[in-house]
């Protein structure tokens, strides 16, 4: 590379740091032009995600004045009905299981 005499030395260091993009973009780009690929391989970077969670409030059924212990029994009962959901049983079966 051709050095200008006008600059300066802090100029010319910037000049030749690599940022952490263009480092996330060489490894990007050695890993797509990486042909030498294993089924192993592809399996280790498999990923499985769950189901979605679904989130159902129990502001209706808490609605109004409870005691503590009507709250904390509203309250289990709302996490074994999502334990059940997790479970991936509908809403009909939950009611069927209860």
């Amino acid at each position: 590379p051709r050095v200008n005499s006008s600059l300066s030395s802090d100029e010319l260091l910037l000049e030749d740091l690599e940022t952490e993009g263009e480092r996330q973009l060489k490894s990007l780009l050695h890993h797509q032009l990486d042909t030498s690929v294993s089924i192993e391989q592809c399996k280790s970077k498999r990923r499985c995600f769950g189901p979605a969670a679904f989130y159902k409030p129990f502001g209706e059924e808490a609605a109004g004045a409870l005691s503590l212990s009507q709250f904390q029994a509203l309250q289990e009962s709302d996490k074994e009905t999502s334990s059940l959901r997790e479970l991936g049983l509908s809403d009909s079966e939950i009611l069927l299981w209860k």
